[in-house]
């Protein structure tokens, strides 16, 4: 799944490509896609122009300066590929946002379960979020009310979006393993100590992250996720792996307690 910051990526794409820009058409290459969309809305975004980007946890949002807002989310996969209306398009492109001056965004999505719906102007967008995940005004206290009234595990919870948004399971296992937080503890159980560690490195580690793709990037040197039996970083004990609701969790059974 994409993490708060190869969406933040996609969003400088989207900054650099569509800001500003003026849509020709849009085009929805999967049925998955049309269902969401009719045609008569799909044609209705010809002619429109982008007037801003913006990121909410991992959702992308192209306001349209008559107000209507694009609403696209990667879910599972997902990225955009640029080029022009003239070029091949990508093995797994799902949508096409067309623009006046010839260039193409492809949204590209192997699994196909990525969407964009419309907005009408004026529309309250709920989107169930919590704090920003890269938000320096998310405090620790926040954080630690949140998971006050939480009583399933630490990992899962902070894979829940309306907790904090933006944080995904790469990222999870990261910042608990820099916090020394044993992923398997009662939410509620933790201590205003560990709390605030636990604030300071997600916030350490989304800094650190360059954007890539993980799986794609082998100059990427993660602390612990993908590392089950392998030495910990910190104290070489092997690291172990364990599933919670259906995801993969890495982390160090001596360090992390």
């Amino acid at each position: 799944m994409p993490e708060l910051p190869e969406v933040e990526a996609a969003m400088n794409v989207l900054r650099r490509r569509a800001k500003g820009r003026t849509i020709a058409r849009l085009r929805l290459l999967h049925p998955a896609m049309r269902r969401r969309l009719s045609p008569a809305r799909v044609r209705s975004l010809a002619g429109a122009q982008i007037e801003r980007v913006e990121r909410r946890g991992k959702h992308q949002l192209l306001h349209l300066t008559d107000g209507r807002v694009l609403h696209a989310h990667f879910r599972m996969n997902g990225d955009w590929e640029c080029g022009k209306v003239t070029d091949e398009l990508p093995r797994f492109a799902r949508a096409v946002l067309e623009f006046t001056d010839g260039t193409r965004l492809s949204f590209v999505d192997s699994r196909a379960l990525g969407t964009i719906e419309l907005h009408p102007a004026g529309a309250l967008l709920d989107l169930g979020l919590g704090p920003d995940a890269s938000d320096k005004k998310w405090t620790t206290e926040q954080l630690g009310s949140a998971l006050a009234t939480r009583r399933g595990p630490i990992k899962p919870a902070l894979l829940d979006q309306k907790l904090v948004a933006g944080l995904g399971n790469i990222y999870a296992a990261e910042s608990l393993w820099r916090a020394r937080i044993d992923p398997r503890a009662p939410s509620r159980s933790l201590t205003p100590v560990q709390v605030k560690a636990l604030r300071r490195s997600v916030a350490a580690v989304l800094e650190r992250a360059t954007g890539s793709r993980y799986t794609d990037d082998s100059t990427v040197a993660l602390d612990v996720y993908d590392r089950e039996g392998l030495p910990c970083r910190r104290c070489r004990t092997p690291i172990e792996r364990i599933v919670q609701a259906g995801r993969s969790t890495y982390f160090c059974p001596s360090c992390q307690v």
